[in-house]
């Protein structure tokens, strides 16, 4: 159960990182609406995640799978640079999730 709620905390965790991006500073009402609303729901289910495993090994993956995802992400949405060492850095992060995931 603990691995689906981390997985919710992190696309709850997404979606409000890159929300922020389309709330121009919280001047735009609906897309900060839906940011703050995301952000209150990655947090209740970052907590209950916390309750099950240790907070180390579960904040680190919480923030490990959403610093790949966003990286990708920008690239993607927003079109930022995209350098190998950037994609190679991302990688990095992930196979540190997986030995934190793995050792839970």
């Amino acid at each position: 159960m603990d691995g689906i709620y981390v997985v919710v905390a992190e696309l709850f965790e997404m979606v409000w990182a890159v929300g922020l991006k389309y709330t121009e500073g919280i001047s735009r009402p609906w897309p900060s609406v839906w940011t703050i609303a995301a952000m209150i729901a990655g947090f209740y289910f970052l907590s209950q995640v916390l309750k099950i495993i240790p907070v180390g090994k579960g904040y680190a993956v919480w923030t490990g799978i959403g610093a790949a995802r966003k990286a990708i992400l920008g690239i993607v949405l927003f079109v930022e640079p995209a350098a190998p060492l950037q994609l190679v850095s991302a990688g990095l992060i992930a196979a540190g999730i997986v030995g934190l995931r793995v050792t839970l």
